[in-house]
């Protein structure tokens, strides 16, 4: 039967001639007993079938998966021509749908259309949002191999946690306690001191975070990258705006009719203003009359600043750098003119911090050093230590989470709708 399906895209090219459709039963319109009008949809689109006589008085559910046999003809529907159907068979008829989902918007709750996702996700609009995530993705992968990075995988369950074992989900690895990886980060390290020099990855992490906002899950999609021979967080900066500008073109070339349909609008990028934390807090004290916490930004402030940088510098993006040691990881570069100051940067997108980056440390006894300030035992990294006592380059590296950017390119108010099945405090099915 579907060795000679074609896709509904492709119909018009077919007038004069007998196809077989299959898909979707999007709508049905009767018109008496024995005419009606369908539409069906595929993953290329959707087709508009004419059905006649007996054909016309046993539609199915909506919502059914059918294949459709009949002859393209030229017609004034949008697509300028619809399928005569001689012949319909119902392959799996669909069960009463919980939620209206052929609107504009589907009306009901994320919890509903989460327990229902499958469903959910047939709607155009959400379909619209996990292709412009695709291009993304393709975007990344081909921006970063052209630029000499090689794609590399990391292994999730781990021995220890990247940032001193907090935030970790443990798991029975056989006699022992592994626990699942909340960052390539030290891996990532180890590749570049194998003479890889630049990496990048696209994979899951973890984090056992007991948030529940709408900026947070327990599991995400990470883009890292990491590259050695550098000395300037600056570097890495600017690698960022110009990977960010060539995903943002690509998705306005791909994802077009996506974006039309969600209502997005992509920024320009030319540059992205920097500014120091300090600077971002004095920023937002006394533009905004508003207190930061101690070395950091909370997320009122994300937005506000971004809010600033719209009307400064006519950018939704901003770069805060200069973080206090003391919020950054122990691999982090400190300064050396002042060392309680770290040479890292986070990237706030439309109120949203999307990215951390910066320089990391790249000398074995230094690493020791911050291991031991932080409370760690060097004992227990033994297997991430070992991999810069013979020779590793000064290197750095940024990570952005793949949800995070997506949701804030198409303004979408929770990052779980750009999650396909989210997994939060509440939710591990479906």
């Amino acid at each position: 039967m579907f060795s000679k399906r074609m896709l509904c895209q492709d119909l018009p090219a077919y007038v004069g001639k007998e196809v077989c459709l299959a898909g979707w039963v999007q709508q049905v319109r009767q018109v008496g007993r024995q005419l009606a009008f369908w539409v069906l949809r595929d993953r290329s689109g959707w087709a508009q079938v004419v059905i006649n006589g007996e054909l016309a008085q046993n539609a199915p559910p909506i919502e059914s998966v059918v294949a459709i046999t009949g002859q393209a003809v030229a017609s004034r529907s949008q697509q300028g021509c619809e399928l005569q159907a001689s012949a319909v068979s119902v392959i799996a008829a669909a069960a009463e749908l919980p939620f209206e989902l052929h609107q504009e918007v589907i009306r009901a709750g994320d919890e509903q259309t989460f327990n229902h996702r499958v469903l959910s996700l047939r709607h155009s609009r959400n379909q619209a949002i996990f292709r412009v995530k695709a291009a993304v993705l393709q975007a990344f992968r081909a921006y970063l191999g052209a630029a000499g990075f090689l794609e590399v995988q990391t292994p999730k369950i781990v021995a220890t946690g990247t940032e001193g074992g907090a935030e970790l989900f443990p798991v029975q690895y056989f006699e022992r306690t592994a626990y699942l990886a909340q960052s390539p980060q030290f891996y990532k390290q180890m590749l570049v001191s194998a003479g890889f020099e630049r990496v990048f990855e696209v994979g899951p992490v973890f984090r056992a975070e007991l948030y529940d906002t709408s900026r947070h899950t327990n599991e995400f999609t990470s883009l890292d990258l990491e590259l050695g021979f550098i000395d300037d967080e600056g570097t890495l900066m600017d690698l960022e705006t110009k990977l960010l500008q060539d995903i943002f073109t690509t998705v306005r070339e791909q994802c077009s009719s996506e974006l039309e349909l969600l209502g997005a609008t992509l920024p320009q990028i030319e540059y992205i203003p920097r500014v120091t934390l300090a600077e971002a807090q004095n920023i937002l004290a006394t533009e905004y009359g508003q207190a930061s916490p101690e070395g950091n930004l909370d997320p009122a402030g994300e937005k506000s600043l971004c809010q600033y940088a719209e009307q400064k510098w006519a950018t939704p993006l901003v770069f805060v750098t200069d973080y206090p040691a003391a919020v950054r990881p122990f691999y982090t570069r400190t300064q050396s003119h002042t060392p309680e100051l770290t040479r890292s940067f986070d990237l706030l997108f439309r109120g949203l911090e999307i990215t951390t980056g910066g320089l990391r440390i790249h000398q074995h006894a230094e690493l020791v050093q911050a291991m031991r300030m932080r409370g760690l035992d060097p004992e227990a990294y033994k297997f991430y230590l070992q991999a810069f006592t013979h020779g590793a380059p000064p290197h750095g590296g940024l990570a952005i989470g793949l949800e995070r950017l997506t949701a804030r390119m198409l303004g979408l108010d929770n990052v779980r709708q750009a999650t396909l099945f989210p997994r939060d405090r509440q939710r591990l099915v479906p």
